[in-house]
């Protein structure tokens, strides 16, 4: 007992006799796994698996994408904006094996808005995705691996694997011809064709309707929902009214034919349709001020300001850029951010900012062909114009029957707020620009 109490001492008191006892043991265990553990040139072999033989290979490599040297790179989703959250992986742009340049597009995201591409960090070789098409993806997920060591996938071995294929098809076709010729054999009943009182046993009533294989079910884009869900919310949301009007664009037409040259080598633009409607519609909404206004709970908001939409068609649907202060440009401004505008659309590089905002949106349905529609409101706004297309009718002009280039003009409007006949008013007024582009400049 004296001599337990006396070592205790001297350990306490000697550091070093305490850490030569703990050197004692890990060599004493260290002596214990020297069975395990091989020794010599194998040594060298040995994987994490000898350690863990139960571990799974995700939690030993989880950490084998991010590499020691910086080799790969992770390619993730970029930000979307302030009111987008997520997003619909549409396609990829590349394959695994292909090679990348940095800020290279490498596949596609949709949102309600707009389409975002997903660039790689790297210049380098896809090594694998990480996300599939049709995924839901926020801000930061990792869509794809980019290595810059790895070499491009080698494309020529398909045709060498396709050879043994298309020698197949003969066997099969060999296999077959004995049950070809067995087929003559039982043709001699004839009578079991006698099943054609099919069409008897149906009632009239019941309706023939093609085969399913005939059909095909795709998933719906979310820009088509977006846009369904927002029609469909205008709709259920504004007391929705459209009057009519018709404006004979003779005088308009002249005068783009006659400055048509001149406007294309000082503006370096072409001088359309749509600046001149833009600039009436701007001078409406300052003579009608309700109908760039908007109602926002039991308020009225007033806009001192006039932006205006421009509805674009493109094969992914429907979007409406915005351009920001018309009325403070001039023709060939408005020409020039419609058609920057419209090519952006058509590429699907519109950013969020360039279609948010807007306080009244025009819609030409005239560049399809549309003779005369009702064009729904763009929320949260209080009114649309509708443009169509222009054809040759006979109109009475001073006392005589001409054939004039004529337009209808449709304007949806919100009835809570705008009354008929302020919307009379600025369609009116949008009549009498139109027809005499000469008041823009005299301010009458």
């Amino acid at each position: 007992m004296a001599s337990r109490i006396a070592s205790r001492l001297l350990r306490r008191s000697s550091p070093t006799l305490g850490l030569l006892r703990s050197y004692t043991h890990v060599r004493n265990y260290s002596s214990q796994l020297s069975g395990l553990i091989p020794v010599g040139p194998q040594s060298s072999k040995l994987t994490r698996n000898n350690y863990f033989p139960n571990a799974s290979p995700y939690q030993l490599w989880s950490r084998s994408f991010a590499s020691d040297n910086g080799d790969k790179f992770e390619a993730v989703v970029p930000f979307m904006g302030e009111s987008v959250t997520d997003g619909t992986l549409a396609n990829f742009l590349k394959k695994p094996g292909d090679r990348v340049e940095a800020d290279e597009a490498i596949a596609q995201i949709e949102t309600d808005k707009v389409t975002i591409d997903v660039s790689s960090p790297e210049a380098g070789v896809i090594e694998k995705f990480i996300a599939s098409e049709g995924d839901t993806v926020t801000p930061g997920t990792i869509v794809a691996i980019v290595s810059k060591s790895a070499a491009p996938a080698e494309t020529h071995v398909a045709p060498s694997e396709e050879a043994p294929q298309k020698e197949s098809p003969p066997v099969k076709a060999e296999e077959k011809s004995p049950k070809a010729e067995e087929k003559p054999t039982k043709v001699e009943p004839p009578k079991k064709q006698a099943p054609k009182p099919t069409p008897s046993k149906t009632s009239p009533t019941e309706p023939q309707l093609p085969p399913k294989e005939r059909e095909r079910r795709v998933p719906m884009p979310r820009l088509r929902k977006r846009i369904a869900n927002r029609l469909k919310d205008s709709q259920n949301t504004f007391a929705m009214l459209t009057t009519f009007n018709e404006v004979d664009m003779t005088n308009l037409m002249k005068l783009r034919s006659d400055y048509k040259d001149e406007f294309v080598k000082k503006h370096g633009v072409k001088l359309g349709l749509m600046s001149c409607f833009v600039k009436a519609a701007v001078s409406g909404l300052q003579n009608q001020p309700i109908v760039n206004a908007v109602i926002d709970g039991d308020d009225i908001i007033y806009r001192d300001y006039v932006d205006v939409s421009v509805a674009v068609g493109t094969s992914k649907g429907l979007v409406v850029p915005v351009i920001r202060d018309a009325d403070t440009m001039n023709f060939a401004d408005i020409e020039k951010g419609i058609n920057n505008l419209a090519k952006k659309a058509t590429e699907g590089a519109l950013s969020i900012d360039e279609m948010a905002g807007g306080t009244f949106t025009i819609s030409n349905g005239g560049v399809y062909g549309s003779l005369i529609s009702t064009p729904i409101i763009n929320p949260p706004q209080s009114a649309i114009l509708g443009m169509h297309s222009i054809v040759q009718r006979p109109v009475v002009v001073d006392g005589s029957i001409l054939a004039r280039p004529m337009m209808y003009l449709a304007l949806t409007y919100d009835h809570r707020l705008i009354d008929g006949r302020e919307a009379v008013y600025f369609l009116r007024r949008i009549k009498d620009v139109v027809e005499d582009p000469r008041r823009l400049l005299l301010d009458i």
